[in-house]
């Protein structure tokens, strides 16, 4: 005899009904976030414009019942489309009155021309975005960078206007750019609030002025640079400042309003800069430089100046390889001048 006491297993109730999942039905919207979220609190559900129905939806292109969806035992649910005038659609394939289809693994469907999506407990859950939430208080800083820029934009109308110009001279170069970068500024807030729901127009203001300022700093920073050191090919950087400043910029709204597509911007905008800069190789392929002149175009107060100046026979042994050169030209012009004359 056994004195050890069998092990009674528990009985399982095989008629216990399987606990359906929370689920939840949205309204998509173009953009293809949820504009409605009506909760399933019984299966089956059954969708139109009728108050009678679980979920309703205010759309004049729906029946009053149009549609209901079926939890199967294995937890696969199926739409079946009700009589209507639009009927609805599964993907790609088109349903009608009395039809039915299951639903893919995203839950998508469309209803007339609601885009309509089924989501529940048992659907994994996309990852948490991060917030980009501007922690910048420094409110000071947008009017000081406003400043700096109608400063720059001064310095250079002054620079450029005699003495006893009228103050209206300066009106225009002084408010096109400013109304120009307000402008930037507000399209960028209107596509963050387009596809985030916010409109950060300080925070775009801010990153377009910081652009600026640092473009209109390094015009006037190189050529002192290069004049004081006489390192003229640092004035390449000068050309490759405003596209390299636009593509940085451009990358820099965009992962404001897009913050889920940055890899996908960012390569898309690097591979622009990139063909714009060939471009412009190509555009300057018969000239005698690249991207910037191998000179000086503007010469800054002799004071600048720390290393020591060049004697002018350096210039003139520099010019000679371009004496064959010029002869050779002034032979052909001279030919061709003959060929003219005898000619007539």
């Amino acid at each position: 005899m056994d004195d050890h006491p069998s092990q009674v297993m528990p009985a399982v109730d095989t008629d216990t009904p399987v606990v359906p999942p929370a689920a939840v039905v949205e309204l998509l919207g173009r953009d293809g976030r949820a504009a409605l979220v009506q909760r399933v609190s019984a299966w089956p559900v059954r969708i139109g414009r009728s108050p009678a129905c679980d979920i309703v939806l205010d759309d004049p292109h729906l029946a009053a019942e149009h549609a209901e969806l079926h939890l199967d035992p294995g937890g696969a649910v199926r739409l079946k489309l009700l009589p209507s005038r639009n009927g609805g659609h599964v993907g790609k394939q088109r349903l009608s009155g009395g039809d039915d289809a299951p639903l893919p693994a995203n839950g998508h469907f469309q209803l007339a021309g609601c885009a309509l999506r089924l989501r529940t407990a048992a659907d994994p859950l996309p990852a948490e975005h991060l917030l980009i939430v501007d922690k910048t208080r420094h409110w000071a800083l947008v009017p000081l960078l406003l400043l700096s820029m109608l400063f720059f934009q001064w310095l250079d109308r002054w620079s450029a206007v005699d003495p006893d110009a009228r103050w209206v001279d300066y009106a225009s170069p002084l408010l096109s750019p400013l109304a120009l970068v307000l402008g930037w500024a507000g399209l960028w807030s209107l596509a963050s609030q387009l596809f985030q729901h916010r409109f950060p127009f300080t925070t775009h203001l801010r990153r377009v002025l910081v652009v600026i300022v640092a473009l209109q700093v390094l015009e006037w920073v190189l050529p002192a640079v290069a004049y004081a050191f006489s390192w003229p090919r640092l004035m390449v950087l000068e050309s490759l400042s405003t596209p390299v400043a636009g593509a940085v910029l451009l990358a820099w709204h965009a992962r404001l309003v897009w913050p889920g597509a940055r890899r996908i911007l960012g390569g898309g905008i690097a591979a622009l800069l990139l063909l714009g800069l060939g471009l412009q190789m190509g555009n300057r392929q018969e000239q005698q430089y690249v991207f910037g002149p191998p000179y000086l175009a503007s010469l800054p107060p002799p004071a600048l100046r720390v290393v020591a100046p060049k004697p002018p026979q350096t210039l003139i042994e520099s010019l000679k390889p371009l004496k064959a050169e010029l002869a050779k030209q002034a032979r052909k012009d001279n030919e061709g001048a003959g060929d003219d004359d005898g000619g007539e």
